[in-house]
């Protein structure tokens, strides 16, 4: 959730993006000339941002799909069902979180865990989660899925408004790392139902879509820095298949300390080359 999360990684786009004088001379037509290369960046990537915005309202449209049904079983009081719903629902939303987390107001409404907010303002899935996993019930919960359907509801209607920009699928793709780093390793995303490694493999691939995206610029820039990503999401990859059970994953606090210590270490071995993919808008 990118309203707590503190980067772990700095990003370098913006200064290759951007250049400013050493003095007040010539700064007017540095100006003019910043301003040039920023809409030349961002022209030359625009099939790549349509692209990217198709696959996150494409996203989107499927978590609000998921969440109808995750908050019809809830409301029905289905205990069983509304379990097996949960991760699989989240996963949209968590490959289209550098989309989803730019309406501030409404990502800790959806997302936010225990501690986040006040109790008072506290709902959305987590919420039901714990309902659902530690008191075992839905009763007293209908209000927070009616709650939470209107804010999917709404996020859907708010994402055509955003502007998908070069800079943004570049910090995005490392924010979904730093998100498996700080909060899903730690088994603190999904605290109550153990999901934790849905939530992880969903950040993993909506990272991989941006690089993938990116990745016939990176190529002409530096394809041995493509070539290390791609072997990082694999090893990634084959980590997480290990942990497979059926069409999902298995509970997070099944895997050992081992287990957990190599998934962490995989991601920060990913998250260190992907830091560096902003080259792809410096400016040849």
């Amino acid at each position: 959730m990118k309203f707590l999360k503190i980067s772990s990684i700095l990003l370098i786009s913006s200064s290759l993006l951007f250049g400013c004088s050493n003095s007040d001379k010539g700064a007017a037509p540095a100006k003019d000339q910043a301003k040039e290369t920023t809409a030349s960046s961002q022209d030359s990537f625009k099939e790549v941002t349509d692209e990217y915005r198709e696959y996150a309202i494409g996203e989107i449209e499927e978590f609000v799909k998921a969440t109808d049904a995750f908050t019809t079983a809830v409301k029905h009081g289905d205990i069983e069902k509304a379990k097996q719903l949960y991760a699989p629902a989240r996963m949209h939303y968590e490959r289209a979180e550098p989309i989803a987390e730019v309406f501030g107001d409404l990502d800790p409404k959806i997302d936010a865990r225990a501690g986040d907010v006040s109790e008072a303002e506290w709902g959305g899935y987590h919420r039901i989660e714990k309902g659902l996993w530690e008191d075992n019930t839905t009763k007293g919960y209908e209000q927070y899925a009616d709650q939470l359907m209107k804010d999917v509801n709404l996020l859907r209607a708010k994402v055509d408004t955003v502007e998908v920009t070069p800079d943004l699928l570049i910090t995005g793709a490392v924010d979904l790392l730093n998100e498996v780093s700080t909060s899903k390793v730690t088994g603190e995303e999904d605290r109550y139902s153990h999901t934790d490694l849905y939530d992880f493999a969903a950040n993993v691939e909506g990272a991989e879509k941006i690089y993938q995206l990116l990745n016939p610029a990176l190529q002409k820039k530096d394809a041995e820095l493509s070539k290390e990503i791609q072997t990082r999401f694999a090893n990634v990859y084959s980590l997480l298949e290990k942990h497979k059970n059926g069409d999902g994953y298995k509970v997070y606090t099944d895997l050992s300390k081992e287990e957990v210590k190599a998934l962490s270490q995989a991601i920060d071995a990913l998250a260190e080359p992907l830091s560096q993919i902003g080259i792809v808008t410096e400016a040849s």
